[in-house]
């Protein structure tokens, strides 16, 4: 008989909101006992601090998850995290973050933390051609014309990135799970070029899926996780158009779809609305293949809400200053996986 070792991680998706931490010279832990003003005038970075309260309650709330990994969009680089890292989580994981290709600087990175029975190793697809020109630009290469930078061009890249990171225990060629982080095109458009980022989140996505399906292809049957802010409805009800090919090009399923979590319970970010009205969506997924499915600890997804100072959760923001009090947002997805075979 054969013993193979297994592991258990508990996972957390969530955008920080601009998650800034730069300053001008190495931060002390007198910092954190700052007025928000002094805390502020620490960097004279072109980005704001995210402010000293919010960085506080996103630390309390990671600590109350107490994920093994955690997955973070809108981080302003690899400083930013390791100073959060050092400032709020009390050094208890391992910052990992290749900078992408955002215009506003914010990245996809992970903390992972310190003491699991693993490697991990972080790539980036930041450089991958996405196959993708704006209307006006195809129209320009159609006649000949230079359309970028005076050069001509075959295709725009991620807007941020796709992180591939592999965990493994011996060879990080044959790891025993991987995850795919992304952050796709939002649905600004203040060029008014691509109507709400349609095009290019769509570009953005099937990009997405071919480096899954590579993956698969080289690793079958292995263990895969694809997360991230979408922006926009990817879940199988009512699915957005730019999502679809989730659904007809390969297998992954929402784990919150896995769980039959209610509708409701689903939302990750809400839209204030007048009048007092609250429009809750899901725009944040991890989604998992089959054999990451099958895995899945029985009641442990969940998208968890914010606490006030007395431990209790924070009503749906339904104005813009109850939403500007929160954290981030964005709520965290939470989710378990058991008996995760180590290699």
């Amino acid at each position: 008989m054969t013993w193979t070792k297994t592991t258990n991680l508990k996972f957390c998706l969530l955008n920080a909101e601009n998650l800034f931490l730069m300053f001008d010279g190495t931060p002390g832990k007198e910092t954190l006992d700052l007025k928000e003003a002094q805390w502020q005038r620490l960097s004279t970075s072109v980005y704001e601090n995210k402010s000293l309260k919010k960085c506080h309650d996103i630390a309390k709330t990671l600590k109350e998850i107490d994920a093994d990994i955690i997955m973070l969009c809108e981080v302003g680089g690899y400083e930013s995290l390791k100073n959060f890292n050092l400032l709020f989580m009390d050094e208890a994981y391992s910052p990992c973050l290749i900078e992408g290709n955002s215009e506003r600087n914010i990245d996809v990175g992970f903390l992972i933390r310190k003491g699991v029975p693993f490697y991990f190793d972080l790539q980036s697809n930041k450089n991958r051609p996405i196959n993708y020109l704006y209307p006006h630009e195809r129209q320009s290469l159609l006649h000949g014309y230079p359309v970028k930078g005076g050069k001509l061009t075959s295709s725009h890249k991620f807007s941020r990135d796709v992180a591939e990171l592999r965990l493994f225990t011996q060879d990080k060629e044959k790891p025993f799970l991987i995850i795919l982080l992304a952050h796709l095109k939002s649905r600004l458009d203040p060029e008014r070029i691509d109507p709400n980022g349609f095009e290019r989140r769509q570009a953005e996505l099937r990009t997405l899926i071919e480096i899954h399906k590579e993956l698969e292809t080289v690793h079958p049957d292995l263990p895969l996780i694809v997360a991230g802010d979408f922006n926009g409805n990817a879940s199988l009800i009512n699915t957005d158009e730019e999502f679809k090919d989730l659904y007809s090009l390969t297998n992954l399923k929402d784990v919150l779809e896995v769980s039959n979590l209610p509708a409701p319970e689903r939302a990750t970010f809400y839209q204030v609305r007048n009048g007092g009205k609250a429009d809750g969506r899901q725009i944040d997924y991890a989604f998992l293949s089959p054999s990451a499915a099958a895995l899945l600890k029985a009641g442990s997804a969940h998208v968890h809400r914010y606490k006030d100072e007395f431990g209790m959760p924070h009503d749906i923001p339904r104005n813009m200053d109850a939403k500007l009090n929160l954290p981030s947002d964005h709520y965290p997805v939470v989710f378990e996986i058991e008996n995760l075979k180590l290699k």
